[in-house]
């Protein structure tokens, strides 16, 4: 076999190993990854909770998990574009696209420009899923200082940019010309199911509240129930198994029939 003709294959050979390797690794990651959400302990607002935390020192626990249901616990945010939708938090993003002219390539470029972003929120809870009257609240504490995937995408609009004749003019002289402006709203609606990780408190009488870790670990919000969470990594898990094992089976695919060509064609010069 000539080595202008080996080498493409050794290199397809050799990147599908390489990406088994990596895909491999991502997956060991993930599960460990897993395995310590799993160990951190799950609760929800209930009388269990308050027991446990009137048990525990200095009525707090570090680090848990509780799932629960949105609840305002005043006058919720209603949305700026959609009827009837209410939440605890709202994120509303504005940006400007621009075509700026390049002298270099002599071509129109993309940029975004004058990016704004507000935030808002008012004081909510979690109550316990499936509760008709709830009689445990947990107040979750500065949820614009979690991180995680718990904003719910309400709105998105793309306005593009009308000018006349003397705009025309004005963006050929300056270089630069709108496009567009796309809005987006994003909210923790009213309703919905929430998982929070966080330090947990017991304060005056039986008001218990979330809020950051003081151990530094992070303060997380994350829509949907606990399992379903848990799900979405072990989803992910998987998917980094498959590509593993299928670049792994591609690889050794190629390396047997290169191996298979190269033996039948020894053979074939012999006789």
């Amino acid at each position: 076999m000539s080595d202008t003709f080996a080498t493409p294959w050794a290199l397809l050979i050799g990147s599908s190993f390489a990406f088994s390797g990596l895909f491999y690794h991502l997956y060991q990651e993930k599960k460990k990854e897993i395995s310590q959400l799993k160990e951190i302990p799950k609760f929800q607002p209930n009388h269990h909770l308050l027991k446990i935390l009137k048990a525990s020192p200095h009525h707090r626990l570090q680090y848990v998990a509780v799932e629960g249901v949105i609840q305002p616990d005043g006058e919720p945010i209603a949305s700026q574009f959609v009827p009837k939708c209410f939440g605890v938090v709202q994120k509303v993003i504005i940006q400007e696209n621009w075509k700026v002219w390049n002298s270099v390539t002599n071509q129109w470029t993309d940029k975004t420009m004058n990016k704004k972003v507000t935030s808002n929120a008012v004081p909510f809870s979690l109550v316990s899923p499936g509760a008709y009257i709830p009689d445990t609240l947990l107040k979750v504490q500065s949820p614009l200082e979690a991180s995680g995937d718990f904003l719910e995408l309400v709105h998105k609009q793309r306005k593009f940019s009308q000018g006349g004749v003397v705009d025309a003019v004005l963006q050929g002289v300056s270089g630069e010309r709108p496009v567009s402006q796309d809005v987006r709203e994003e909210m923790l609606t009213v309703g919905k199911p929430l998982t929070a990780f966080g330090e947990v408190v017991l304060e005056y009488g039986e008001k218990i509240s979330i809020h950051p870790p003081r151990d530094g670990r992070t303060y997380v919000l994350m829509a949907g129930d606990h399992r379903s969470f848990i799900q979405r990594h072990e989803g992910t898990a998987g998917w980094w198994k498959a590509l593993a094992a299928l670049c792994g089976i591609t690889g050794s695919a190629v390396l047997a029939g290169l191996i298979y060509d190269a033996t039948k064609g020894h053979g074939d010069r012999r006789k």
